[in-house]
């Protein structure tokens, strides 16, 4: 399942383009880039294992299996917690899923709704993953990492709860992410979003795909 949004208005762009051969699926976090500051991310979270539990592609298309679904309820449920972010194209895939976070202005989470605490670690904890940005330290509550951090907890427990295995981690320990820095780049992004359940074949994170830098599995907990 994917979506596609109309062009957004008020992103803040910096200047250098994406390379889907450079850029797809690598961990480029910038030293002393404000990761809670405006603008446009392109993120990619893997199962753990790289299992295809999200779903298969049939004939070209993402049929999601009932995690899969939670997956992406999750995802649509994103900016109804933290009132600066949009989104903007998306795709679950089998095993992760590609989305686009904006982010409009600095901020917390929303003030009007808070998670569940049957659902959601509290907003700006670390959530399921100490290191999810890369280190240990704190992440600043309305930051990227707070935003993936928390929905990988949101979901994690949610599917968990399904499958009826407490405690298990979902969601690779890390998460790809890159900075996009034009309208030009955003649109290639999102042209590679919609076309992605088309080209699962060809996909280095394909069960079937060759070793390569993108799928090197942290092990299954099952």
């Amino acid at each position: 399942m994917h979506g596609m949004p109309r062009p957004l208005q008020d992103i803040v762009w910096n200047d250098m383009e994406y390379d889907a051969a450079k850029h797809h699926r690598r961990s480029i976090r910038l030293p002393g880039h404000d990761y809670a500051s405006p603008g446009a991310y392109f993120a990619t979270l893997c199962v753990q294992g790289g299992e295809c539990l999200l779903g298969e592609v049939v004939d070209g298309e993402m049929r999601l299996s009932e995690w899969g679904q939670i997956a992406s309820d999750y995802w649509l449920r994103i900016p109804q917690h933290f009132d600066h972010v949009k989104l903007d194209g998306w795709v679950v895939m089998p095993n992760h899923l590609h989305g686009i976070i904006v982010i409009v202005s600095g901020g917390e989470a929303s003030p009007r709704r808070s998670f569940s605490t049957d659902d959601l670690t509290s907003v700006g904890a670390e959530p399921q993953d100490k290191d999810i940005a890369g280190d240990a330290s704190p992440l600043p509550s309305g930051s990227l990492g707070a935003i993936v951090g928390n929905y990988k907890s949101v979901s994690t427990r949610r599917i968990n709860r399904v499958r009826g295995t407490p405690g298990i981690r979902f969601w690779q320990r890390n998460y790809w992410e890159h900075i996009i820095r034009d309208e030009q780049s955003l649109n290639r992004i999102r042209e590679y979003i919609q076309n992605n359940p088309a080209r699962w074949a060809e996909d280095q994170l394909h069960p079937d795909a060759l070793p390569n830098a993108f799928n090197q599995w942290q092990p299954s907990e099952l």
